[in-house]
Formats: C-alpha cells, sequence, structure tokens
C-alpha cells in the first residue's frame, strides 16, 4: 500500500488528506444534526466533489507547465472554468434532486480551499509516509561589488 501511494505527487496527497480529515471533523458534527443522513450525503458529496477538483488541478497544471506559455494560460483558463462548472453543477443537482443538504455539499467543497490553510498538518502525516525532504541546497549568487 505503501509503494502505491508514494507514487502519488506528494503535494497532491498533502491536498487530498487535508480534505479526507477536513470531511472527518465536519462529519463529527454532523452526527449533532437531527436529519445526519441527509446532511451527510451533502457533505460527502461535496468532499469527493473537492477531490476530484483536486486532482484536475493537479494533472492540468501538469499537463499546462509543458505548454508554451500563451498556451500554457488558455489551458488552466479553460481547466479552471471547467472545474467551477463542475462545482456548480453539483451544487445545483444537490439542490435540484434533493439528495443532500447543498449547503453541507458547499461546506464539502470548501474542504479543497482548508485542506490548502492545513498544510503545517497534512506536511507531518506525508513525511510519515514518504518520509523527509530532501531539497537541493539553496545557490546564492556572490553580492556584486559597485564601482565608486
Amino acid at each position: 500500500m505503501k509503494e502505491k501511494i508514494t507514487r502519488i505527487n506528494r503535494t497532491l496527497f498533502e491536498l487530498e488528506t487535508g480534505i479526507a480529515l477536513f470531511g472527518v471533523v465536519c462529519q463529527i458534527f454532523v452526527f449533532l444534526m437531527k436529519d445526519k443522513v441527509w446532511y451527510s450525503r451533502g457533505l460527502w458529496m461535496g468532499i469527493m466533489t473537492a477531490a476530484v477538483c483536486a486532482f484536475h488541478m493537479w494533472w492540468s497544471l501538469d499537463r499546462a507547465l509543458d505548454l508554451p506559455e500563451r498556451s500554457a494560460v488558455k489551458s488552466m483558463s479553460a481547466h479552471a472554468i471547467l472545474r467551477y462548472l463542475v462545482i456548480v453543477t453539483v451544487l445545483a443537482g444537490t439542490a435540484v434532486s434533493g439528495i443532500g443538504d447543498p449547503l453541507a455539499a458547499f461546506l464539502g467543497v470548501m474542504g479543497l480551499k482548508v485542506s490548502a490553510y492545513m498544510h503545517f498538518i497534512t506536511r507531518k502525516i506525508s513525511s510519515i509516509i514518504y518520509g523527509e525532504e530532501i531539497l537541493p541546497p539553496l545557490i546564492e549568487e556572490p553580492a556584486k561589488e559597485q564601482d565608486r
């Protein structure tokens, strides 16, 4: 299992871990609600949407890095719009179908943002699985002397 996880991009793993942790914490509060199933379905639909959006963001960034600057900007814009359309579709579908609470689904989608802010926590989990990240030493350029 560890080999399978370490093949995943480390940053993506940290983002997905943060989304899952956020979902678990929110689920604890859902247990205090009257209609647990309705809120849980909405929350986890949002969490799954956030996880798919995180993967899509990583995938589209990875592809755009191989493109020339102009094409990369167009590609990233198109993929960002696609992600927003998916989020709107999930939220509207949740509201119209009555499968789950649309506000709970929105809270789940916000797990993407919260996960980015939980980086200091998910970094610790990542270093347990991946090991410490070894970064190359910084190369400092000598200061140029000014002629007077």
